[in-house]
């Protein structure tokens, strides 16, 4: 797999790309941040520092996206989760995960499962089909999640995200990762 080039990403948007790797506080992601908000939907932010295991990931994520009481607690249900979150997280508009001071997760053995985890279950929920492309009995929901790294350096989180299932692309000042569709469709 390369890393292709691209100009830009929006994560206010149902399209691709999931995931997206900044320097802190990347003033378009602030910007398109705010414009998410503006228009009626939800930012989460994150601490890395409590995402250091698989553990620590559901419980966050399980109690900041208010997933269900039956929540697995696993991979797979973290994905289900994701494609599934209810109006009041979204609210109707779109959800944006942020996960501050990304470095310390780099180097975890967990850490290449969790972007592609993000992804499958981002697009899941930016579709307005199933899986097996039968339309929705909702909307597609723009979900999507930035990594905020103190110390960016993209040639380096580019390999860590390597994936054989996600496409990563690189920009001016960013990285970012999306399922590829010959991989899961």
């Amino acid at each position: 797999m390369s890393v292709r080039l691209r100009r830009g990403f929006d994560i206010r948007g149902t399209s691709g790309p999931w995931v997206v790797f900044v320097p802190e506080r990347t003033a378009e992601v602030q910007r398109q941040l705010r414009t998410l908000e503006t228009t009626g939907g939800t930012v989460h932010h994150f601490s890395a520092a409590d995402l250091l295991t698989e553990q620590e990931i559901h419980r966050a994520f399980a109690k900041s996206f208010r997933f269900p009481g039956y929540y697995g607690n696993n991979w797979d249900a973290l994905v289900d989760c994701l494609d599934d979150l209810c109006g009041a997280v979204t609210r109707g508009v779109g959800v944006v995960g942020v996960i501050r001071d990304a470095d310390v997760l780099l180097e975890a053995d967990h850490f290449p499962l969790f972007v592609s985890v993000l992804c499958q279950g981002a697009d899941r929920a930016n579709s307005a089909v199933d899986l097996d492309g039968d339309p929705l009995d909702r909307p597609a929901i723009a979900e999507h999640f930035v990594f905020e790294f103190n110390e960016f350096d993209p040639e380096e989180i580019a390999l860590r995200v390597r994936q054989p299932d996600l496409i990563v692309t690189a920009g001016d000042g960013f990285v970012a990762a999306a399922l590829d569709s010959a991989e899961w469709r």
